[in-house]
């Protein structure tokens, strides 16, 4: 027993040391990262490649010799002519979105638009992979304006939802020329919603007072803190409303079909019943339509990666020699025990 109390003590005192060694190291890294924003880079694939080496090792496990020996004869006589009638293919460029609440993905998704739209003409096609259940109304905002870039530049939109779009996620897809919808992914959800708990009665039950200042009627219309007015409410709600209000004229703005009152209900629908309702034009998932756009145009999947910065990076590693020493002193205690 007194073995253990002193390995015990060993160990808090090691770890100690270690924490207070990482957190040295963290705040001198941020001193020094203060002010300066890490840099990010574009990276391109090209799918052809992607989908030409999908389909070669399937041929060449599947067909005897002969055959693919005439296949890829004939793959590379027809790639010759093409190249020889100097064929222009068109370009389709692929962007990916997994919004969260704050949409934090509209970072990058600016930066990947910025380089294709100094690249691509009405001729080439973006094609945007998008998953979000929706979130704060400014961030999302920003994001659909983002997008409507593309469509002010005369280049094709199209909109794939394999999972989900809703709420501001479908603020987004909206703005495609053509939204593609995997037959049980969610779509709609047009509304607003905005909810806060309010401790107020719980304070006055303890006799703590809570005060705030607001210069201008509506500066504060419901808080946590404080005592909420029928006034204040009404002023929240109206609030609502005319953000409802506006969400549903933009969506109505590029989806003119849409019988917007009837869908601006706040409900949600699965894709083949989106369809029905001309939520989504066509039900496919995003694999379905690259491959096929794949065999006539060359397909570029567009990532713009953030460098980490220093903090990041030694949050990173903190983490990982921390779940280590851990990992081995819990090993170490366990042997320990097994030898006694």
């Amino acid at each position: 027993m007194e073995f253990l109390l002193d390995y015990a003590g060993f160990l808090a005192r090691t770890f100690t040391v270690l924490v207070a060694v990482l957190v040295v190291l963290v705040v001198v890294a941020a001193l020094r990262g203060r002010g300066r924003r890490s840099s990010g880079h574009l990276e391109v694939r090209k799918l052809n490649d992607f989908y030409k080496d999908l389909r070669e090792r399937l041929q060449g496990s599947v067909l005897d010799k002969d055959k693919l020996k005439a296949l890829r004869k004939s793959e590379h006589k027809a790639a010759k002519q093409a190249k020889k009638a100097g064929a222009q293919k068109s370009r389709v460029y692929v962007l990916d979105f997994d919004g969260d609440i704050k949409a934090s993905a509209t970072e990058h998704l600016r930066n990947e638009i910025t380089a294709l739209l100094s690249l691509a003409t009405p001729k080439d096609e973006v094609v945007l992979r998008l998953e979000s259940g929706g979130g704060m109304v400014h961030s999302y905002g920003l994001a659909a304006s983002q997008l409507a870039r593309i469509r002010q530049a005369g280049v094709p939109l199209t909109v794939c939802v394999d999972k989900i779009a809703a709420s501001g996620g479908y603020m987004m897809a909206c703005i495609g020329e053509r939204i593609l919808s995997a037959p049980f992914a969610i779509l709609g959800s047009i509304g607003v919603v905005a909810q806060l708990p309010n401790v107020h009665r719980l304070l006055k039950k303890h006799d703590i007072d809570f005060e705030v200042l607001t210069a201008g009627e509506y500066k504060r219309t419901l808080t946590v803190f404080g005592e909420n007015t029928d006034k204040g409410r009404e002023k929240f709600q109206e609030d609502l409303e005319s953000t409802h209000e506006l969400f549903k004229g933009f969506v109505a703005h590029y989806r003119p079909k849409l019988a917007i009152e009837e869908i601006a209900t706040g409900e949600v629908w699965l894709g083949q019943a989106a369809l029905g309702r001309k939520l989504v034009d066509e039900l496919k998932t995003s694999d379905e339509y690259l491959a096929e756009r794949a065999r006539e145009a060359d397909v570029y999947h567009l990532q713009y990666v953030q460098k980490k910065s220093v903090q990041e990076r030694l949050g990173v590693g903190a983490s990982t020699v921390i779940d280590r020493v851990l990992l081995s002193w819990w090993e170490r205690l366990g042997r320990s025990r097994y030898w006694q």
